[in-house]
């Protein structure tokens, strides 16, 4: 049974969570990414969750701007450092002040968080598990480099802008289930897009896009413009890239807005790293392929 429960954090942020398992066992927490929330990852909390897999204690926060957690005003309450600040004490008030999880899985925006976090607090977890979501280094490089991952990446600028709330809730979020297409359809329209599913998504978004969309507003890492030079001006330090703790990368080589060459040099920034690419998948594998990501994770923790 998934249980729903709110966790008040030092920092006065409250982050609302799903959760199964129980208590005192190993805990592994999931992140999720832009457009989704919490509710995407439940078929795993409730499956990792029993005996037989494990028995872990499976927690999924939404994270700051997202459905019932805090959403503080201005773009830079979401600088990486404020997300990852919260995803730690998160970690602090579930596994206790020296503990860590088996194991962070993380997806898209997610991943993001997960990378820095990892990074930052290797001790904070045992194992790390990304999904379709790029290392800080590999896509700094190409958002300064490759001229095809600009053009990937181009919709991040559709979503800084200031009226781009009120787009994306036209025609029922028409862009917004447009994304569920335009990130490498595969085989036609999403079948596993069911009317419940999309119920959930519109309950999420009718919440408040802002939140979300601050992620993006307050990150420097999206293709530069004559007017913005965005990734361009950035740099980032060593101690910001490098990841020590063991890691599995998903990779569905099917994603047109995360192109394949985004994992080319991964080894360099992860020296523990299993990584496998997924052909026939899209950015959305963990609904379009739930099994094998699934079996996948199982054989990781193993």
């Amino acid at each position: 049974m998934i249980r729903l429960h709110d966790h008040l954090l030092p920092n006065g942020i409250t982050l609302s969570c799903r959760s199964a398992g129980n208590a005192g066992r190993p805990v592994l927490m999931f992140l999720h990414g832009f457009p989704e929330a919490a509710f995407v990852w439940d078929a795993l909390l409730l499956h990792f969750s029993q005996a037989e897999h494990g028995g872990f204690h499976c927690i999924a926060p939404n994270m700051r701007g997202y459905e019932r957690s805090s959403a503080p005003a201005g773009a830079a309450a979401y600088r990486a450092k404020h997300l990852t600040q919260d995803i730690a004490a998160l970690i602090g008030e579930v596994c206790g002040k020296d503990g860590q999880l088996a194991a962070l899985v993380a997806h898209d925006w997610g991943g993001a968080v997960a990378w820095n976090l990892a990074a930052a607090r290797p001790e904070l977890m045992a194992r790390l598990a990304i999904i379709n979501s790029p290392h800080p280094g590999t896509f700094l490089k190409a958002l300064q480099h490759s001229p095809a991952q600009q053009a990937a990446s181009a919709y991040m600028n559709f979503l800084i802008r200031p009226d781009a709330e009120v787009l994306l809730a036209e025609d029922d979020y028409r862009r917004l289930w447009n994304l569920f297409t335009g990130m490498g359809a595969v085989d036609g329209p999403q079948a596993w897009l069911s009317d419940t599913l999309k119920e959930q998504y519109r309950a999420i978004w009718r919440a408040g896009l802002t939140g979300a969309l601050n992620y993006y507003r307050a990150s420097p890492l999206r293709p530069p413009r004559a007017e913005d030079p965005a990734a361009a001006a950035v740099t980032l330090p060593p101690e910001m890239l490098t990841v020590k703790v063991p890691t599995l990368v998903l990779w569905a080589t099917g994603d047109t807005a995360l192109l394949p060459e985004l994992i080319d040099d991964l080894p360099a920034f992860v020296p523990q790293l299993t990584l496998e690419r997924i052909d026939g998948a899209t950015h959305w594998i963990v609904h379009e392929q739930p099994a094998l990501v699934q079996s996948r994770l199982a054989a990781f923790l193993r």
